[in-house]
């Protein structure tokens, strides 16, 4: 096999590429052109072939732009700067971990690595028993995403390895949710996330608290169109719609987001937002309840039952 045949077998097609990373055959190709990289070679047929370095640079910095970095800061860094750059990223955006529940994230989190899935999931439900839901999201379920998350973008989670502990997780609580007597209070919550905002585990925890707490809950599930949604909180009589935005929202998207459902909805519907987005605490637009915390729920409830006379 000549030189030519083996650096095709080491490559990948930009159809492969696109699907291993996460990233557009426009936006490599945009890249291409605009910035010097990626630099695939050809095929016989012309088609473009990806070298294996590349593509892992470019999962690299597929990374770096989830975590809010712009395509022309970064993709010029050669790699050993890109991963120090994400390691610095995750420091500043990771929460702080409960020292007494680090060795059990970490007996948690070394089972998904080890690909031990049935006593993952085994694991949480006692823990479910063991800690009641309230406890169990509070002090491992977020506490074990933000260092899942931090695992992800230091390269040492891979994708589908995230994805088993995303899956794992709300088949756990999906289940603890579901042993909640259903509840006929106020207020009635409906909880989603707006187009493109593909994480649901930050809505659920949520979900987990409210139900907790006695309030009704109807979820969407994710990426809900802003105006089906203000056609789903009219249409079960919404008191609150809850929205999660994580860090990889633009702040664009966020604030123009929240603007448009505003309008959409009566003033008597009030909108609660969480999650990691930082334009939320830094600027949130007028009119909006932003949760800094999961244990603000019950203190944002309590306060709603109180100005409508139901506490």
């Amino acid at each position: 096999m000549n030189d030519r045949a083996v650096s095709a077998v080491l490559s990948l097609s930009i159809a492969a590429v696109e699907r291993d990373t996460g990233l557009s055959k426009d936006a490599l190709r945009v890249w291409e052109r605009r910035y010097g990289f990626p630099q695939p070679t050809r095929d016989e047929f012309g088609e473009r072939l990806y070298p294996a370095d590349q593509v892992e640079k470019l999962r690299i910095i597929k990374r770096l732009l989830d975590a809010g970095h712009r395509p022309g800061r970064i993709i010029a860094m050669p790699v050993t700067e890109l991963q120090a750059l994400a390691e610095r990223s995750v420091a500043r955006g990771a929460a702080p971990v409960a020292m007494d529940a680090t060795d059990d994230i970490q007996n948690l989190l070394d089972m998904i690595k080890q690909h031990r899935v049935d006593e993952f999931r085994r694991s949480l439900s006692q823990a479910v028993l063991r800690m009641g839901l309230q406890r169990f999201v509070v002090d491992l379920v977020a506490p074990m995403s933000a260092m899942v998350g931090e695992a992800w973008a230091r390269g040492y989670f891979q994708v589908f390895e995230e994805h088993i502990f995303t899956e794992s997780i709300q088949i756990v609580m999906r289940n603890a949710i579901n042993t909640i007597p259903d509840s006929l209070h106020r207020p009635k919550v409906l909880l989603t996330t707006v187009p493109n905002e593909l994480h649901g585990l930050g809505l659920l925890m949520a979900e987990a608290i409210m139900s907790l707490e006695g309030a009704k809950c109807i979820s969407l599930g994710t990426q809900t169109p802003i105006w089906d949604i203000a056609l789903a909180a009219t249409s079960h009589n919404a008191d609150v719609v809850a929205l999660s935005f994580s860090s990889m929202q633009s702040s664009v998207n966020v604030l123009e987001g929240l603007e448009d459902l505003r309008v959409k909805l009566p003033r008597t519907t009030e909108i609660w937002c969480g999650g990691s987005s930082a334009i939320l605490r830094k600027r949130p637009p007028e009119g909006i309840v932003v949760l800094g915390t999961l244990d603000q729920i019950p203190l944002e409830i309590t306060r709603w039952r109180r100005s409508h006379s139901l506490a």
